[in-house]
């Protein structure tokens, strides 16, 4: 039995998903919070598998109640968003940011065609973060403790100073390490960036607009047939798996769900492998499942440098797992150092070019 913590401040929206969850026989109502505040009182007590949290709420919002849930007495923690406001998406972000692990959409009401589909979404979401093991969030002021450095192989370098592109794969906790991967790049970073993060539909817009915020990247939602450039990063719309063309161009493509996504981390490594081959780098990040795994493995074998997140920093180590046990990884790395590596590479490459 799954035992789960409804935050809400609205009543007629908490007795809505309470109703919504109570219908699967695998859950159990543990506690329902009307604010932050209570919410972090309601887990000490109640010691939930994994919490609902809405975000605008009285006394503590859903953004600084995850935090201290975080810091105190970690839970899975998923977003629960009924709007698409900007002021919304942001927070919600920021709730990423603090730990929550996924954000989703509120169920659609009684009656409505997509009304068994998003709860469906709801439960299955809820269902599978609360088995996932999270750990304590330190507060900021406190130090991290230190990495290894990056092997700098000079030669490994120079015989990819031709890298044409930059492609990532994300699932459960990316957003997060998107942008710590982004933050610490250049904004004249000189080679294209494509990203396929698994999330919940009507959020993505609001993820890269939120990316290039907090990044001060240069992000946005690809479209078909642009030409991809140096210094930016195109993120896969809902509902549509991201490839690239001969020539460097976008290419969207809304065909079979691959590994239970659309868009598929894999979809996009095959592309990549099949239009740049050795002259990538990809890489794959946390996330829960094997989508990407494979199509990391086609990349190493086309002589590619491939890179997967490490477990330590991982909130799911799934993908980035499986893919090292296909031995589909040249390099294991913690986000801080994929920066480092992607900054080394781009140097190498402007050196080279000043020759």
């Amino acid at each position: 039995m799954i035992k789960v913590l409804v935050v809400e401040d609205s009543p007629v929206v908490q007795e809505f998903l309470v109703y919504v969850l109570s219908s699967d026989p695998e859950i159990k109502i543990v506690g329902t919070a009307n604010n932050g505040e209570e919410a972090i009182e309601a887990v000490k007590n109640s010691k939930p598998d994994v919490i609902t949290m809405d975000i605008h709420m009285p006394k503590v919002d859903g953004f600084d109640a995850t935090r201290n849930i975080m810091e105190t007495c970690p839970t899975p923690i998923v977003i629960v968003s009924g709007s698409s406001s900007t002021e919304e998406v942001a927070t919600t972000f920021r709730a990423l940011e603090a730990g929550a692990l996924a954000v989703v959409r509120r169920p659609a009401g009684k009656g409505h065609p997509e009304h068994a589909a998003t709860a469906r979404e709801l439960v299955q979401t809820l269902k599978t973060m609360s088995e996932v093991k999270v750990v304590r969030r330190w507060p900021k002021t406190k130090g991290r403790p230190a990495v290894l450095q990056v092997p700098s192989d000079v030669r490994e370098l120079n015989s990819r100073a031709a890298v044409g592109v930059v492609a990532i794969g994300a699932s459960t906790g990316g957003p997060v390490v998107l942008r710590t991967i982004l933050s610490a790049l250049p904004r004249d970073f000189p080679i294209p960036i494509l990203i396929v993060q698994h999330m919940a539909s009507g959020f993505i817009q609001g993820f890269a607009e939120w990316l290039a915020q907090s990044s001060r990247y240069s992000v946005h939602v690809a479209d078909d047939g642009e030409c991809i450039l140096p210094a930016h990063a195109y993120v896969a719309p809902d509902g549509f798996h991201l490839g690239v063309k001969v020539g460097g161009r976008i290419m969207l493509d809304r065909g079979e769900v691959e590994n239970g996504s659309r868009p598929a981390i894999s979809y996009l490594f095959r592309s990549v492998a099949g239009v740049f081959g050795q002259n990538a780098v990809a890489v794959l990040l946390t996330g829960m499942g094997k989508d990407g795994a494979t199509g990391l493995k086609l990349l190493k074998e086309k002589g590619a440098l491939t890179v997967a997140q490490d477990e330590e920093s991982s909130a799911i180590h799934g993908m980035p797992g499986e893919a090292i046990r296909l031995d589909a990884a040249t390099l294991v790395l913690p986000p801080d150092k994929i920066s480092e590596l992607l900054v080394n590479l781009s140097n190498q490459r402007a050196k080279d070019s000043a020759k």
